[in-house]
């Protein structure tokens, strides 16, 4: 089998907001994440896919 390579589509960024602030996200390219700045939260992208559950979300040292 070969190995799929999944990207994350940048215009679901005008689209999704964090789930605590509500404000906009910045998209991490190097760690595949989504970043809050306000709430200082990194939800994950898997397989293209972002993981907006605040339980699933790595805190982001300050």
């Amino acid at each position: 089998m070969s190995e799929e390579t999944f990207t994350f589509d940048r215009r679901m960024l005008e689209a999704l907001v964090c789930p605590v602030t509500h404000e906009v996200l910045d998209y991490d390219a190097e760690h595949q994440e989504l970043v809050s700045k306000g709430a200082g939260l990194a939800f994950p992208i898997r397989d293209g896919i972002p993981v907006m559950l605040i339980d699933e979300a790595r805190r982001l040292d300050v």
